[in-house]
């Protein structure tokens, strides 16, 4: 099986393309922090290269932004090329069968800039009930 789940931020504005048959491809990366902080109480973070086809890639390049927060689901894929100085490089790319946007419309400046919103919600404060007075 190969599956991953990812949520982080954009790291820069995606690039959308076409492939010489016409169908669409986004690119782009995303930073993931990691769940647990190192001995000196740093976060160390993860970058993964994200590509998303078709529908979905036109979406990602219409409306997301460097700094968006995403939710992705996908799997793990392996490509080799040869550099400009013909050394042999490995690279692996998270190709997205989903992506969830995860960053409020309404949160997104101008210029794709996208703050922290808090999605907390007051919560209302409950009354002191005697047992007495519960009806069961």
């Amino acid at each position: 099986m190969n599956k991953v789940i990812l949520v982080g931020n954009l790291t820069r504005d995606p690039e959308l393309s076409e492939t010489p048959s016409g169908v669409a491809v986004c690119r782009f990366a995303i930073a993931v922090s990691r769940d647990y902080a190192s001995a000196d109480g740093t976060r160390e973070t993860d970058f993964f290269n994200i590509t998303v086809w078709r529908g979905r890639a036109e979406n990602c390049g219409k409306y997301l932004k460097k700094g968006n927060k995403v939710a992705i689901v996908g799997s793990l894929q392996n490509r080799s090329y040869e550099d400009k100085d013909g050394i042999k490089r490995t690279v692996t790319d998270v190709i997205a069968n989903e992506v969830e946007f995860l960053t409020p419309k309404s949160a997104q400046g101008e210029e794709g800039d996208a703050p922290v919103v808090s999605a907390r919600r007051e919560r209302p404060q409950l009354e002191a009930i005697d047992d007495n007075q519960l009806p069961f």
